[in-house]
């Protein structure tokens, strides 16, 4: 996909973070831009940096998790602008802490966000490309946890490597069928965002939680690593030049610590030998 003026964007999670630079990026472009977060202020003020860009740009509050949401978010856009042509499914949530510890509400809050956020993505937004006779782009945001394996992050890692297997079939299945439709998956390493204080977000209904040693240490190393790190600006500039290229990982280079974790594991699952501890320096 080259040419973007004019077309139209959806994305998930875009008051902040990776979200608010993915439609920053698409409306300097020229596109005309749906911004879909669960914070309604929030989701307010970007709409408004992104309008004064001077492009179109319409904000539609969005659970992810709720399969009626997005479908209403899909049916919003199409309403408003007529199409869909580029669609990053990208809101993320983070919970931390030993497995055994974690309760039923802490695995269905961050599944419900980071996995079914991706699936009601996909299935809500990609019939709506494939009605068009324009090439579009699914862009699934993973992580780079999506393709390794660290201790106190397990729910997380979990729904990443749900996030990606997904993309992985998606792709394989729209290249088969449909290859106007690309698919791209974006792998972030450490980023400056505000996930580490995503349980602002939390439902009420999932609030069931269980503050504990191991979820207060990681919950705060989170936010440590997170605080003056690299700029999330620079992952929606990955996306869109992954967009132009047709390239589906969008990943640090190969000489970045996460590559290099991601390589490791790998090449245990190849020799089958019991997993390494391979963390990159946070």
């Amino acid at each position: 996909m080259q040419d973007f003026a004019g077309k139209v964007a959806i994305v998930t999670g875009a008051a902040s973070g990776i979200g608010l630079e993915l439609a920053t990026v698409f409306a300097e472009q020229g596109m005309k831009v749906v911004l879909a977060d669960i914070e309604p202020a929030a989701l307010d003020a970007a709409v408004t940096r992104i309008q004064a860009l001077g492009v179109e740009a319409i904000g539609v509050v969005t659970d992810v998790g709720d399969d009626a949401s997005v479908a209403a978010l899909a049916k919003k856009t199409v309403d408003t602008f007529g199409a869909i042509h580029v669609a990053c499914n990208n809101a993320g949530v983070y919970a931390g802490g030993l497995l055994w510890e974690q309760t039923e509400a802490d695995f269905e809050w961050v599944m419900r966000v980071n996995q079914w956020g991706v699936i009601h993505g996909i299935r809500h937004f990609v019939p709506q490309m494939l009605s068009q006779s324009d090439e579009c782009h699914v862009v699934n945001t993973a992580s780079m946890a999506g393709m390794t394996t660290l201790p106190f992050a397990g729910i997380y890692h979990m729904t990443k490597h749900a996030a990606l297997a997904l993309s992985e079939c998606l792709y394989h299945e729209l290249a088969l069928t449909a290859p106007q439709v690309g698919v791209s998956c974006l792998c972030p390493e450490l980023i400056a965002t505000n996930i580490g204080s995503s349980q602002r977000n939390r439902p009420a209904a999932l609030g069931d939680t269980r503050v504990t040693e191991s979820s207060e240490m990681v919950h705060q190393a989170i936010i440590d690593a997170t605080d003056g790190a690299l700029s999330p600006r620079v992952m929606a500039e990955r996306v869109l030049q992954g967009i132009i290229d047709g390239k589906f990982y969008l990943c640090p280079p190969p000489e970045n610590s996460w590559h290099r974790s991601a390589q490791s594991r790998m090449e245990d699952c190849a020799t089958m030998q019991n997993p390494r501890f391979a963390a990159p320096p946070i």
